[in-house]
């Protein structure tokens, strides 16, 4: 077929299109209907000639259809997200020998179209890759989407519908969001538009879809790019794409990811990265997929971009330990449609390492479009360590005191970080922190007691300690009349501290709030002291040494014998035992099985995504084979459980001779694979 007059169909669609628009919503035509008249009927003529017509064609569209509600659809192949990867050398090392395409990542909504007869029988949105929405009435408003084509067989594929940078920048100055602000990216918008339940509204959104992905049809075509060249013939527009002839250095690779971006600026698509993917279907399929995406591709993400802006002053809080983060707080700059104003400053190394002072021009990103981070500073110079932090705690006025202790930076070198303390155990704020961890989910799990409520109670008088919380009863008749408060509130909150005394070794010990002490080391103890925490207390005043435990370094033998050796926590763990439950634990595997299973009394390590668990799941699944799920490897260390996006702990295995193992051969080898 002439795609020569495919393509003139496409734009004399959108043409006229446009027209319309012109005339019958800003009643300022700047054509007349003569001339309509006559592209209207070399539409008509295009559409005879090349036997497709597009959903939005004016020679097919009326009118806009309205619907009440979006009705759900299940997707026989799921539809899942990608892996992502920032570093080319591992792009590269994912690609091996094999055929791949560089595809541009669309920034929009994931819609699936389907076609059987030649007629487009439903379009959906992704959703959760399982179950979306059907919007197929919004697909006369939305470009590059044929309502006819010239091809019998079922044919499903996948694109993304988006709307051009320059249509967001003339749109969003007139258009809110269901909470009345103004969209702050046109992703947003697209996902927003292709929901509408009235498609007139969705037409004026300018909205376009590109495919890229054939999920079924041209089944006799072995390759991606094959089946998506098809798709040009019957009137679509794929997603632009390149595919390598041979094994890529980085640097060309490169080469391949820049010519592709200055595509997508140059024709105005919106894009948020590449797509690097196998070519070969069958070998596509073989790759197999995790509960959250397919093996067979990546999505190469851009190095986040750095925003300018200034630095108005650091904020330093107390938290539970008595360490007082710093917070940079600086002119609020506009990233990935959020605005941003604030980024932890980690430590006064961190600090110090910028040379940071208020005032300073500085450049801040949001890693992985999620995290605030100050990446530089600008303004170096003059910096003085003792004028950079406050030397009394900014809540409580006792002096302030600088620990250092040895870690590693962000690039994995080791070196000394200097950390600001408040030694005050009195310090208002940090008392606060320590009551939100106590009640919190890993520990008493009491629900109901927010920040905010603990603070009002506090500021009663009512709290003082641990114990207090379970005596609030005592406050039943003020407590009610309290804003936000009632006999209902009330009785949940007093329901949910009496659940909590119910509770187990691990929790209680966790809520004691040891330096260093959560859900890994609190389990080795539980196991090592069978769940007694009067056998766990007498060891400690036994001079029990802790080093001998896996993962127990110096620092967490320290925390432990210093913390009880106050007779504060001392009297808090004695006293508020006697409210408490404690669950005895519950034996993990039976005691016939322990002895088949290879992995009883071993220390063993996860590194990486082992889907479907997560790192807690399989914490639990290692302890309940009797195992203890070690969080370092050391030379203590039985077996490293390896999963996907392995860290510096697989090289630490290497070194140490550490058996490594897959996650399908440690589920084989536990039985439950």
């Amino acid at each position: 077929m002439n795609q020569e007059l495919i393509r003139k169909q496409q734009d004399l669609t959108a043409r006229l299109n446009r027209y319309r628009h012109e005339y019958y919503n800003l009643n300022a035509p700047s054509i007349s209907d003569a001339v309509y008249d006559r592209l209207f009927e070399e539409l008509q003529d295009l559409e005879r000639q090349t036997g497709i017509q597009m959903a939005n064609s004016p020679t097919s569209t009326v009118g806009y259809p309205a619907i009440s509600k979006l009705e759900k659809t299940n997707h026989p192949i799921p539809l899942l997200s990608l892996d992502k990867e920032k570093n080319i050398v591992e792009v590269c090392r994912f690609m091996g020998e094999h055929q791949v395409m560089f595809m541009l990542k669309l920034d929009g909504l994931t819609i699936k179209l389907t076609y059987e007869g030649g007629e487009l029988l439903e379009a959906a949105t992704r959703g959760d890759g399982d179950v979306g929405e059907i919007v197929t009435h919004n697909t006369r408003a939305i470009g590059g989407i044929p309502a006819h084509i010239r091809y019998e067989d079922r044919l499903v594929i996948t694109g993304e519908a988006f709307i051009r940078p320059s249509d967001f920048e003339q749109l969003k100055a007139s258009l809110v969001d269901n909470n009345g602000e103004t969209y702050k990216n046109g992703r947003n918008l697209a996902a927003g538009s292709v929901r509408l339940l009235d498609a007139k509204t969705c037409m004026e959104r300018r909205l376009m879809f590109m495919p890229f992905t054939v999920l079924e049809g041209f089944e006799n075509l072995p390759r991606k790019s094959e089946r998506l060249k098809e798709l040009s013939a019957l009137g679509f527009t794929p997603c632009k794409y390149l595919v390598t002839k041979r094994t890529l250095t980085p640097a060309e690779a490169e080469d391949g990811i820049k010519q592709l971006q200055q595509y997508a600026r140059d024709n105005d698509i919106p894009i948020d990265g590449i797509v690097v993917t196998y070519n070969d279907v069958a070998f596509s399929k073989s790759c197999g997929r995790t509960g959250h995406h397919y093996k067979d591709g990546l999505a190469f993400k851009f190095e986040d971009d750095l925003f300018e802006t200034k630095l108005q002053m650091i904020e330093w809080t107390p938290g539970r330990t008595g360490e007082i983060a710093p917070v940079a707080v600086f002119a609020p700059v506009e990233i990935d449609g959020c605005e941003v104003s604030r980024a932890s400053l980690h430590n006064l190394s961190f600090i110090e390492d910028l040379e940071l002072t208020p005032g300073n021009r500085i450049l801040v990103s949001k890693r992985n479009l999620i995290i605030p981070h100050v990446e530089d500073n600008l303004d170096r110079g003059g910096f003085v360590l003792e004028s950079a932090y406050p030397h009394r705690c900014p809540c409580c006025g006792e002096p302030t005191r600088i620990h250092e202790t040895r870690g590693r930076n962000e690039n994995g070198e080791e070196r000394t970080i200097k950390t600001l303390f408040c030694d005050n155990a009195g310090c208002e704020t940090r008392k606060l922190k320590q009551f939100v961890h106590f009640v919190g989910k890993k520990a008493m799990n009491i629900e109901g007691l927010s920040e905010a409520t603990l603070e009002k109670l506090i500021g009663r008088g009512w709290i003082h300690s641990y114990l207090d919380i379970y005596r609030l009863d005592q406050h039943k008749d003020e407590l009610v009349r309290m804003d936000g408060f009632g006999e209902r509130s009330w009785q949940r909150l007093w329901s949910a501290i009496q659940q909590s005394r119910n509770t187990t070794f691990e929790r209680y010990v966790i809520a004691m709030d040891i330096p260093m002490i959560g859900n890994t080391a609190s389990g080795v103890l539980c196991r090592v002291f069978h769940g007694n925490l009067d056998e766990f207390r007498d060891a400690v005043y036994a001079g029990y040494d802790f080093r001998q435990l896996p993962d127990f370094g110096d620092t967490l033998h320290n925390n432990i014998h210093e913390w009880f050796s106050k007779e504060e926590n001392f009297c808090i763990w004695e006293e508020l035992q006697m409210m408490m439950k404690i669950q005895k634990p519950v034996q993990p595997v039976a005691e016939n099985n322990t002895q088949d299973n290879p992995f009883a009394g071993k220390t063993i390590v996860v590194t990486g995504k082992v889907e479907p668990y997560t790192r807690d799941e399989m914490n639990s699944l290692i302890a309940s084979l009797g195992a203890i799920a070690g969080s370092s490897v050391t030379r203590k260390t039985h077996y490293l459980v390896c999963g996907e996006k392995a860290g510096s702990k697989l090289s630490k295995a290497r070194e140490l001779g550490v058996p490594v193992l897959e996650p399908q051969e440690f589920f084989r080898m536990a039985g439950v694979a």
